[in-house]
C-alpha cells in the first residue's frame, strides 16, 4: 500500500528491531498513530528517556541507569567475585538471574564470532574480558552461550584464551537444545545446565 514518507519512515525504523518483519512493522506504525490517548507521543517520550538514562554497565555491559553504574549485579557485595558468568548478550543476564542458582558477576561479549557476518574477535568485548582475567582472582569462567554452530566457536576460542590465562572454564549442561538461544529456555532447564555444567 502507499503510504506518505513520514509513515514509510516509521515503517522501515520499526522492521529494523529483531523480530520484526515488515508487516509487523506495518500494523504496530497503523496502531501506533490510530491511538487516542497519543501512544506516539508518550512512545517518543519514553525512547527518548531511555536514551538519555539507560547505558551499558560498565563493568558487566548490561543495561543500567547512568546513575547506578555499575549496575546493581555489579555491586552487590554477596556475589562470588571469583566465578564469572559470560553471555552473548545483555538479555541473558536476567534470563539466568530468573533461574535463582548463579551467584556469582556477569559478563556480555555483545555478540559472538561470525564468519558469515565477518564478525571477528575485535567486534566483541574479549580485550575487556581478558583484562577482567587478569585483574580480578577469578577462578571458574562459565561459559553461559547459545547453542549453535557460532556460539560453539566462540566458546572454542574463548575456552584456549581462558585456559592460556590459567582460568578454568566451564559450559552450561546441554539440556539448552541445540540449535538454539538461552532466551527460549525456562528457569528450571537453565537452572540444571548451571548446576551440571561441563568442563572444557
Amino acid at each position: 500500500m502507499h503510504y506518505p514518507e513520514e509513515l514509510n519512515q516509521l515503517i522501515l525504523l520499526l522492521n529494523r528491531l529483531p523480530g520484526v518483519g515488515r508487516r509487523s512493522a506495518e500494523r504496530m506504525a497503523l496502531a501506533i498513530l490510530r491511538d487516542k490517548e497519543k501512544l506516539a507521543a508518550r512512545l517518543a517520550r519514553a525512547l527518548d528517556e531511555a536514551g538519555e538514562t539507560i547505558v551499558p554497565c560498565t563493568q558487566c555491559g548490561s543495561l543500567t541507569r547512568r546513575e547506578a553504574n555499575p549496575c546493581r549485579l555489579c555491586t552487590d557485595p554477596s556475589r562470588d567475585d571469583q566465578w564469572l558468568c559470560v553471555v552473548e548478550e545483555p538479555t541473558d543476564i536476567g534470563l539466568i538471574e530468573q533461574a535463582g542458582v548463579f551467584r556469582g558477576r556477569y559478563f556480555a561479549l555483545m555478540g559472538k564470532l561470525s564468519a558469515i557476518r565477518g564478525e571477528g574477535p575485535e567486534h566483541l568485548r574479549i580485550r575487556e574480558l581478558m583484562k577482567r582475567l587478569r585483574e580480578r582472582s577469578i577462578r571458574e569462567v562459565l561459559l553461559a552461550l547459545n547453542s549453535d554452530v557460532e556460539s560453539d566457536a566462540t566458546a572454542s576460542y574463548l575456552t584456549e584464551l581462558c585456559n592460556g590465562a590459567g582460568v578454568k572454564v566451564s559450559r552450561l549442561a546441554r539440556g539448552l537444545p541445540s540449535g538454539s538461544g538461552i532466551a527460549y529456555s525456562d528457569a528450571q532447564t537453565l537452572k540444571q545446565a548451571i548446576q551440571y555444567r561441563v568442563p572444557m
